[in-house]
């Protein structure tokens, strides 16, 4: 795991200062504590920080080709590196190292471009290719690893790991884009259609980008989609088989690496289940980690002890207060962009519990998208269900009255909070989805805004890019939609992106064997009914690993990682709260009602109401707003 850095003149190449490359290189010096380089030719350098995994000794970066025509900066890991240096070596490939990075070189002069099709992974890397004066940017198929880029007025294109790597550079502009507030405040994250500077882009997954010398910046190319709209025909026990098949493909693969490795164990069952299965094919025993709260209600400890008791794995937990709230402006500067998924705290702290005894660590994440295993999945299921009964006009003038004057009963019993369920069945099944997945609603996001910012966002609205991207997908279903959504939307945004930064600030890398993409197309073509079923989600998987796991981490409720921060803003951050009515940095921007602001300060401070999350939400941007020097 690394962080990668260049320039490209896009223009004329000029050339290209090494130490303008090194500065860049060395904001992301967390991310690669083990070793450094950089390389510069006419109109391009590349810089590398390095975080060694495989082939320590040797594979340093910028990593030049042996005939000398191309140069690589990589980051990430390839777990087939192995059978393609085979293939490779067997039609003339010479290699000097052991690792993944110089396969990457012989793919890219074997396949070009397309050499991305063979790689199975996580990456994002950057290739100059000398002789046709090229640069090709790619990142991996899910999006795990990130890839930021922009355009200068020196006629260069500048790329980073991380948006700081961009603004170490003299020549980016900082300049808010107002559109990307209204994407934070409605997510929670600033997806990767856009970026929180206005001339900033992020590399989608599965996209890449082939930049050449005299030549204006082309569009992204998509090399990698996936497709719901075909369904596997066999029978329940038949895909089980397949399902576990995949499954211990997945882990097995990533469990290859010359540092010691180890694991996340919530107790949960995507966890749970991935320590299961490196536990099968482990000579040794496996070195786990947790994280448990000093709060009965928010710690999960006692189910990670049970696993990690059955399989005797070497485990490590510890205790932190979640009173954690003194870290936001350390989340502010690791995130760069506003990010307001309270949950990073406790992954941070994970993270650095694992850095203490291992450099590499395997996640649960992905099953959730790629199986169904979120709640909203199921409540998308019934409510398509309802939509199917009735037409839109109807639902529209019914759902849409009820939402309307329908409370927002934060203090109820979940089965009396309608009024989302109410709004949600008032439109199409994209639209409901997005309203289902939104931190911010649009009724309450445009009480919170100044008419300046009102002129700026005009007619656009951050759902409309995630409805649009449901209607067009390819999809039998509302489920498959709302997967889909999940797994090109979300998953990038928030749930990688988190796992990125957390661990990659404490120099660890976090492995998400169930977002292998074999298992992620496989699971795209389960007939409905094995991915949901009886009130459960995920229930083919459950299914499959019923022999390994006891029931009650199977079946239990789901519980995520908890940060109490409604307390926090009743309690130790009160004064914290009232400040962001009178924050500096958004009072700047001229954006925001501040008298609004500070009327949901204090009805969420005397109880009235539960706004904890949009006031997470606004300290988060305050502050990084002020980090990046935006304000």
């Amino acid at each position: 795991m690394c962080g990668i850095v260049g320039i490209f003149h896009l223009d004329t190449p000029k050339p290209v200062d090494p130490a303008r490359v090194e500065v860049m290189r060395d904001a992301l010096a967390h991310r690669g504590p083990d070793g450094q380089g950089v390389w510069t030719g006419p109109g391009v350098g590349l810089g590398h920080r390095r975080l060694s995994i495989i082939d320590i000794a040797g594979s340093p970066q910028p990593m030049v080709s042996p005939d000398g025509r191309a140069v690589l900066v990589f980051n990430g890991e390839i777990y087939n590196f192995r059978e393609l240096r085979r293939e490779l070596k067997a039609s003339g490939a010479q290699f000097r190292t052991d690792g993944d990075s110089e396969v990457i070189l012989a793919a890219w002069q074997r396949w070009g471009p397309a050499c991305v099709e063979r790689l199975h992974g996580m990456f994002a890397f950057a290739l100059y290719d000398g002789e046709a004066r090229t640069l090709f940017l790619a990142r991996d198929r899910l999006g795990v690893k990130p890839l930021f880029y922009a355009t200068l007025s020196d006629g260069s294109l500048i790329f980073g790991s991380e948006l700081k790597a961009l603004t170490a550079h003299p020549l980016l502009r900082r300049e808010i884009d107002p559109l990307a507030v209204e994407d934070y405040l409605t997510w929670g994250y600033v997806p990767d259609h856009r970026s929180i500077l206005r001339n900033v882009s992020k590399l989608a997954a599965g996209h890449s980008l082939l930049l050449r010398h005299n030549s204006p910046l082309p569009r992204p190319s998509q090399w990698w989609d996936v497709s719901f709209s075909e369904r596997h025909r066999g029978s329940a026990a038949d895909l089980e088989a397949e399902l576990l098949h995949r499954l211990r493909q997945a882990v097995e693969s990533r469990m290859v690496a010359d540092v010691p490795l180890g694991a996340f164990l919530s107790g949960g069952v995507d966890s749970s289940s991935v320590v299961a299965l490196m536990a099968e094919v482990s000579a040794n025993p496996v070195r786990t980690c947790s994280i448990g709260f000093d709060v009965a209600g928010l710690d999960e400890t006692v189910h990670a002890d049970q696993v990690a008791s059955l399989f005797a794995t070497n485990h490590a937990t510890r205790r932190v207060s979640p009173d954690d709230y003194g870290a936001m402006d350390s989340l502010a500067a690791m995130f760069d962009e506003p990010f307001a998924d309270a949950s990073a705290l406790p992954t941070w702290r994970v993270c650095q519990l694992a850095r203490e005894s291992v450099t590499v660590a395997l996640s649960g994440d992905g099953a959730d998208e790629a199986l169904a295993g979120y709640r909203r999945h199921l409540f998308q299921r019934g409510e398509d269900r309802v939509r199917a009964l009735l037409p839109q006009g109807l639902r529209t003038r019914v759902f849409g009255a009820l939402g309307a004057v329908y409370p927002k009963a934060d203090w109820a019993p979940r089965p009396l909070r309608a009024k989302t369920t109410l709004l949600a069945l008032a439109g199409d099944s994209a639209e409901g989805y997005a309203r289902a997945l939104a931190y911010c609603p649009p009724e309450l996001r445009s009480t919170l805004y100044s008419p300046d910012f009102e002129r700026e966002r005009r007619d656009y609205r951050a759902e409309q890019p995630l409805v649009e991207l449901m209607r067009l997908a390819p999809v039998r279903s509302g489920l498959d939609r709302a997967q889909y959504a999940d797994l090109k939307f979300w998953l990038p945004g928030d749930i990688l992106t988190k796992v990125d930064r957390t661990s990659m600030s404490v120099g660890l890398e976090a492995r998400e064997p169930l977002l292998d993409h074999r298992l992620i197309e496989f699971g795209a073509r389960l007939p409905e009914s094995l991915r949901v079923r009886s009130g459960q989600g995920k229930w083919l998987m459950k299914r499959a690993m019923r022999r390994a796991l006891p029931h009650d981490i199977l079946y239990r409720p789901k519980q995520g990682f908890v940060t109490p921060i409604e307390h926090w803003f009743r309690g130790p951050l009160q004064q914290t709260a009232r400040e962001i009515a009178a924050g500096k940095a958004l009072a700047a921007t001229g954006w925001f009602d501040q008298r609004r602001l500070a009327q949901l300060v204090e009805s969420h401070i005397s109880g009235q109401a539960n706004h904890a999350r949009l006031l997470w939400q606004l300290t988060m941007l305050e502050r990084s707003f002020t980090n990046l020097g935006l304000v």
